[in-house]
């Protein structure tokens, strides 16, 4: 059978756990999605990227929605992605999936004249200390994080002057991948960390996200909270101007936003390969993915 769409996820999350609370939200989320899909006409499956047993020439297209294992096997999923990026469509595009990889596209919209949160790269294999980047740096307050990660692995926060004791940690992950030191914001502990989804070119809702109390970490992993924002019209361009600055079509992303000292919007990332997407707060928005992907679809077979 040919699908038109194969939404993806990883292994662990292919069989629904109803005890765990965790797989719920995840199987309700991409339920969303499927049904939504499914109510524009387009046959429908969902399984893991990494499944050997898929001929991926039997869909016309795949959906990045919970591949949540992608940045802890970058060695398997970077040519898989070469792979079916020649025989299928993607949704973000793989070029797209490749730019959003490495936070370095932080320069590039900063370019474009989109504020962004100050961001230091520090290349793998640097052979300056954490404690002289981060004096060189003139922060106060810092974030030490991967370039190419995700739900806040191997992130850390520090002081300037407290740099000595993260040394080994700094030692073992620059010689293997590139990193980046951006001042902690602050602001994150009061109001949160904001997150709009653009969904074809278009604000759809927004969420706040909070850390739990002694935490700088907002994802809900990390014992986080999420609640329902109402974005002002501020944040609504804001968020649309900072995708239309991305040099390729977007279906999806998701802006995550700060205010910094003197309340200016900032960009902290923007997601666009794998973004969890909040549509139970409003699943409406699964809908507006599916005809933005069936007019992408319909475009290219016409």
């Amino acid at each position: 059978m040919l699908f038109d769409v194969a939404v993806l996820t990883d292994s662990r999350q292919l069989e629904r756990k109803p005890e765990d609370w965790y797989s719920r939200q995840v199987h309700h989320e991409d339920g969303l999605v499927l049904d939504a899909l499914r109510d524009a006409g387009l046959t429908v499956c969902r399984l893991a990227w990494d499944d050997a047993g898929f001929d991926w020439r039997q869909a016309r297209s795949l959906l990045f929605r919970t591949t949540w294992d992608y940045f802890e096997r970058f060695g398997e999923f970077s040519p898989w992605l070469s792979r079916v990026s020649r025989q299928c469509r993607l949704f973000n595009a793989a070029e797209l999936i490749r730019w959003n990889l490495d936070k370095r596209y932080l320069v590039e919209l900063q370019n474009k004249g989109v504020a962004v949160v100050p961001t230091l790269y520090i290349e793998k294999g640097e052979r300056r200390t954490l404690a002289q980047l981060a004096d060189a740096s003139g922060w106060n307050e810092l974030i030490l994080k991967p370039a190419v990660s995700g739900n806040a692995r191997h992130t850390y926060r520090f002081d300037a002057g407290d740099g000595q004791r993260l040394e080994c940690a700094f030692g073992d992950l620059v010689e293997r991948e590139a990193m980046l030191l951006q001042p902690f914001q602050r602001q994150v502990l009061e109001q949160g960390e904001l997150s709009l989804m653009v969904v074809d070119g278009r604000y759809s809702h927004a969420i706040r996200k909070t850390p739990k109390p002694g935490d700088f970490r907002v994802q809900d992993d990390h014992g986080g909270s999420v609640h329902p924002h109402q974005a002002s019209a501020e944040e609504i361009a804001f968020a649309e101007a900072a995708v239309r600055a991305v040099p390729f079509d977007v279906l999806y992303a998701r802006v995550d936003l700060v205010r910094d000292g003197q309340g200016r919007l900032a960009v902290m990332e923007l997601e666009m390969i794998e973004p969890e997407l909040f549509f139970r707060f409003r699943p409406e928005a699964a809908g507006l993915l599916a005809a933005g992907l069936r007019r992408r679809l319909a475009d290219s077979a016409a």
